[in-house]
């Protein structure tokens, strides 16, 4: 009997069995498919390929660029594995109580389990939607050249990622977002402004918007205010979110709970059968891959009776369009309803020297502080490397870093980090 068993090998899999292989113990991953799971193959990465040489080389170069770059990770997800205390078996798993896993018929049982079988697209339950023009996130990925149009429904990270790059391939885009606005988690100042940006570079933008029909000859049928409108277009992207893998495990046969939602845990990653545990998008509390891998820690961690520090509610999230988007904690609209004692301090990148002298200045960095403590609750980005720039704000808020203290913290100049040393000192 082997220590640990890893059901999946995305992000949250194969970095808790190499974990725990460093750990000492003895692992066996199951995975169906490629190695690196959703995130490398068909997600994070050839995504965000896509999304850096958009309009820099032609379609045909960057598609061939995005394979180079995903098999090359691949191979290194490949040699991490390679260790003595890891075995790894191909195919789907499926339990058959809830101390042995079956795969390919052979039964496989370990002290303690892990699901980390990630995620698949959404689709929206409309007439049409199994219509041939209609594709995936998966399979926009894997196009071998461009329609000359396309209807996006979902104006949510997916969405306005894919949304924003094929435009710049020359796509003419339309997206339609059922809520009131664009990105609908993060905080509304920040969707306002990308939207007013995006549909400035030419991306048609209707949000309130309720796709009710897809017809096989090009035509998307919306609602909105109880108007109905139609979208002609070549062909149409469904990026409305994802929805867990858990259809193939036979969870009911190991007594594990879960719902539509995904695999119910607690704040350990452990399910309703105490030696089992569920990672990443399966669980369906925050489908992103930074996620998944410090969920596989916490659940190891717990496994072995260790204590961490992992602050689960400080969780950095990035949307990769032009400009960028990078969020952490608290939204303005959650304080509020939350009856929090807050101000937020505001500054446009207009105000900082290499932003503008890169071209950039477009965006702002907002910064929600505590009146009483002075902790900083949450910070949102819109702008050039916001990405890059959100983890500095994340560090201080992870450190209890208030913003009398870091108004010591020295910043380089001219760089864009200085962006946080000019809005911290703004605050009053």
């Amino acid at each position: 009997m082997e220590d640990l068993l890893i059901i999946g090998a995305g992000p949250g899999g194969y970095e808790t069995a190499v974990e725990a292989a460093k750990r000492g113990m003895k692992v066996t991953i199951i995975n169906d498919g490629t190695l690196g799971g959703v995130c490398l193959n068909e997600g994070c990465i050839p995504t965000k390929t896509f999304c850096h040489f958009a309009g820099k080389e032609d379609f045909a170069a960057v598609a061939a660029r995005k394979e180079a770059v995903v098999n090359q990770l691949r191979n290194g997800v490949a040699y991490l594995l390679k260790n003595p205390n890891i075995t790894i078996v191909g195919g789907k798993a499926s339990f058959k109580d809830d101390k042995t896993v079956v795969v390919n018929g052979e039964v496989y049982t370990a002290k303690d389990i892990i699901i980390a079988t990630g995620s698949k697209p959404a689709i929206l339950l409309i007439p049409g939607a199994d219509s041939e023009i209609v594709l995936t996130s998966t399979d926009v990925l894997n196009l071998k050249e461009l329609p000359e149009s396309i209807c996006v429904i979902g104006g949510g990270v997916i969405g306005l990622e894919m949304a924003s790059y094929l435009h710049r391939f020359g796509v003419e885009v339309t997206v339609l977002e059922y809520a009131p606005q664009v990105l609908p988690n993060f905080d509304a100042e920040v969707s306002k402004r990308l939207k007013m940006l995006l549909t400035k570079q030419g991306i048609k933008i209707e949000t309130d918007a309720q796709v009710t029909a897809i017809d096989e000859e090009g035509f998307v049928t919306y609602k909105k205010k109880d108007q109905e409108y139609n979208v002609e277009c070549d062909k149409v992207l469904m990026a409305v979110g994802r929805t867990p893998n858990t259809s193939d495990l036979n969870l009911e046969a190991a007594g594990i709970a879960y719902n539509r939602k995904g695999i119910e845990v607690d704040d350990n990653m452990q399910t309703s059968v105490p030696r089992i545990y569920a990672i990443g998008d399966v669980n369906g509390k925050m489908m992103l891959a930074h996620v998944a891998t410090f969920q596989g820690t916490r659940a190891l961690n717990h496994i072995q009776g260790k204590n961490d520090k992992i602050k689960f509610n400080l969780i950095p999230a990035a949307v990769f369009t032009i400009p960028e988007v990078a969020s952490v904690g608290l939204t303005e609209a959650q304080c509020d309803d939350e009856e929090l004692d807050y101000k937020s301090v505001k500054v446009p990148f207009g105000a900082v020297g290499k932003a503008v002298a890169m071209g950039e200045p477009d965006g702002f960095c907002k910064l929600i502080i505590d009146n009483e403590t002075r902790i900083m609750l949450g910070c949102h980005i819109m702008g050039a490397h916001a990405s890059d720039l959100i983890q500095e704000v994340v560090t201080m808020m992870n450190l209890g870093v208030t913003i009398d203290d870091a108004k010591d913290i020295i910043h380089a100049h001219p760089t864009l980090n200085e962006i946080i040393q000019i809005v911290v000192h703004q605050a009053e």
